[in-house]
């Protein structure tokens, strides 16, 4: 039986998807106003390794993930520049330019992480759910809020009223009164707005916002959307509610999700989602990574210091996806050197040399076995991880299955993308030199085997001398 925590419950609960081996899953995307961080890629790496994982039990996964390009203003609480319009004034080009952009570089970063290109929507561009291609659909919902008197209207924007919620902050634990609380010393732009903490479905495009570049006409006049309204939108659109699980990061429970929540049940009268998952914070000498600190950091940081993005990746995994995780560079060079260990675990497989013991194959499936238990638990991808590192100490003792191995191999790239089925043999001219080289190790021309040793290393290829023969890893 699977089991996750679900944040609505505040417990561990068994999986149990509406029907039966389907799964509607739902994943808050960036907002594209900048490059993402790393902090930003662990929630993202947790909903692929997620999706990984129930693909791999049997599941049928019809995965969703928006991308903001519009409506962010810099508070959660509807206050603040629009980050777009920040990212645009700070490089001096146009909000769609800067849209573009970033969600360019997303995708690229995405795809050197080995995440899997969402699957449940096929827009004009690709098959992310842009906020700028749901504004018909967000206009929709907020006619039904007004019709049920969920909303209603000022001179700068309509919004919904979350007194009319008897259960608002039901996800977050934190009753009305506690976040009226909360937020009355916020300063609000709106002073027509009944409740400080009543969040925005449309902002019209007077006052602070005369000169909002992104607009659309609406039956109340040109605007743009509020930045809750379009995850609800656009899962309405693409896969109905209820869905069956709903990601994000902690820091979206509070004011995000919670507004989620309200303004589909009000428009729709059903749940948004049966399960909430939701991946902790990423650490940088204690405190939240985040732009607004100033103590973020990117892929391409990552990759100038000489990282494999895919061992950023192996870093994730390493710690469960509801612990808090601090980032360091030390912690980085460890999972690095794990990955190189994986790595050359999985290039046994090309040598065939080592032979092995009746014992390997059953080796390989208790490993599996132990990976699908932990995963199943809420899924504990470091434990899952501890069974996987003892695959190069098993193939010390028991030599390699090669047929086996490529079969847990192929097991492995689905459940954690870090590309080890994926390696490649040597080279033609780099197995010659190998021939060479064992064959003047046999002759006992050790200076000649050393030259060779030489010439492979300047090719990346490493030799360790084993008594079944010359074993080689590539260079990191």
């Amino acid at each position: 039986m699977i089991r996750f925590y679900n944040s609505l419950s505040r417990r561990l609960e068994d999986f149990k998807p509406i029907n039966d081996k389907q799964v509607k899953l739902y994943s808050c995307g960036p907002t594209v106003y900048d490059f993402a961080t790393v902090g930003n890629w662990r929630a993202f790496i947790f909903v692929d390794s997620l999706r990984r994982y129930l693909t791999n039990a049997g599941y049928s996964v019809k995965h969703v993930m928006n991308i903001t390009d519009v409506g962010h203003l810099a508070s959660d609480m509807d206050e603040g520049q629009d980050k777009l319009e920040a990212g645009a004034k700070r490089e001096g080009k146009s909000v769609w330019q800067i849209a573009s952009d970033y969600t360019a570089a997303f995708k690229l970063a995405a795809a050197s992480l080995n995440l899997l290109p969402p699957n449940g929507y096929e827009g004009k561009h690709d098959s992310f759910a842009r906020a700028t291609d749901f504004i018909k659909p967000q206009i929709e919902i907020i006619q039904q809020l007004l019709k049920t008197g969920y909303a209603y209207q000022t001179d700068q924007a309509i919004y919904f009223d979350v007194s009319r919620q008897q259960d608002y902050g039901k996800l977050s634990g934190q009753s009305l009164a506690d976040k009226q609380t909360a937020v009355r010393s916020q300063v609000v732009s709106d002073p027509a707005k009944r409740q400080p903490q009543d969040f925005a479905l449309w902002f019209f495009v007077v006052g602070r916002f005369a000169k909002h570049t992104m607009r659309w006409d609406s039956p109340w006049g040109a605007g743009f959307p509020g930045w809750h309204l379009e995850c609800s939108a656009i899962i309405h659109a693409t896969l109905g509610e209820p869905i069956d699980i709903h990601t994000g990061g902690v820091d979206h429970i509070g004011t995000h999700h919670t507004n989620e929540i309200a303004q589909t049940e009000a428009a729709y009268g059903t749940p948004l989602a049966n399960y909430w998952l939701h991946n902790e914070f990423l650490l940088v000498e204690g405190a939240k990574m985040a732009k607004s600190l100033g103590n973020f950091i990117t892929i391409d940081d990552v990759k100038a210091k000489g990282f494999e993005p895919l061992a950023l990746r192996l870093f994730f995994l390493q710690s469960h996806y509801r612990s808090q995780l601090n980032f360091s560079w030390t912690a980085l060079q460890s999972s690095q050197t794990f990955l190189r260990r994986l790595q050359a675990w999985s290039d046994l497989q090309f040598q065939p040399q080592l032979g092995h013991k009746a014992s390997a194959a059953k080796s390989y499936n208790a490993v599996l076995s132990r990976v699908n238990q932990a995963l199943s638990d809420d899924l504990n991808t470091p434990v899952a991880l501890a069974s996987v590192a003892k695959l190069p100490e098993l193939a010390e003792a028991d030599g390699v299955d090669t047929a086996a191995q490529k079969i847990l191999l192929d097991q492995l790239e689905d459940l954690f993308g870090l590309d080890l089925s994926q390696r490649q043999d040597l080279d033609s001219d780099q197995k010659k030199l190998l021939a060479k080289r064992e064959s003047a190790r046999r002759s006992n021309n050790f200076p000649l085997a050393d030259e060779l040793r030489q010439q492979l290393a300047a090719t990346g290829v490493l030799l360790n001398d084993t008594p079944h023969g010359a074993i080689w890893s590539r260079a990191g």
